[in-house]
């Protein structure tokens, strides 16, 4: 028997190989090889189980990277890097699910207002670290929204920009962030 993760996680699968469509029970059931008993086991009908793996998408491409840019503590400056590697590393990963969850925010409010809520979650995280970092208010509300831009812009191209590349990229960003005291320029 799968879990309630093993769906959710599968849900991600599907959205990011054949977008919000191709997400019904009888898709996930045939990639399961499980049978629909098995779905309703774990969701209140389909409508049940977008809340739920809107949830976690929430919690996994987002508060998760928050989470653990905090438990790796440091300074701002070290902690914005850090949730930068993080989603360099998973930048292959994540980048046909993103996609596809904005696709689908175009076309269904639940989805458009989780993805405002996360829009809006990350540039605040990406803010409180800029300005923790000594940035003034007036800077670090545009430099937040242009070094999320750059993650989501990057995957937008087609194919979507390489990780090694949208390193550059941050690189060459990150010039303009406030320099914490005492960190190397």
């Amino acid at each position: 028997m799968a879990s309630r993760q093993d769906w959710l996680e599968e849900g991600f699968r599907v959205l990011s190989e054949d977008g919000a469509p191709a997400l019904t029970v009888e898709r996930l059931t045939a990639r399961l090889k499980l049978t629909k008993g098995s779905f309703y086991h774990h969701f209140r009908g389909m409508a049940g189980y977008k809340t739920d793996l809107l949830a976690h998408y929430e919690t996994e491409h987002t508060g998760r990277y928050v989470a653990e840019a905090e438990r790796r503590g440091g300074t701002a400056g070290a902690r914005l890097r850090h949730l930068l590697e993080l989603a360099l590393e998973d930048k292959g990963v994540s980048d046909g699910l993103e996609i596809a969850v904005r696709a689908w925010a175009l076309q269904d409010a639940e989805v458009r207002a989780l993805q405002q809520r996360v829009d809006r979650l990350r540039v605040d995280y990406l803010r409180d670290l800029l300005r923790e970092a000594g940035g003034p208010d007036t800077d670090t509300a545009p430099l937040a929204r242009l070094l999320y831009l750059l993650l989501v812009g990057a995957q937008q191209l087609v194919p979507p920009l390489p990780a090694e590349e949208l390193r550059e990229v941050y690189a060459l960003a990150l010039r303009l962030a406030p320099q914490e005291e005492g960190a190397p320029s």
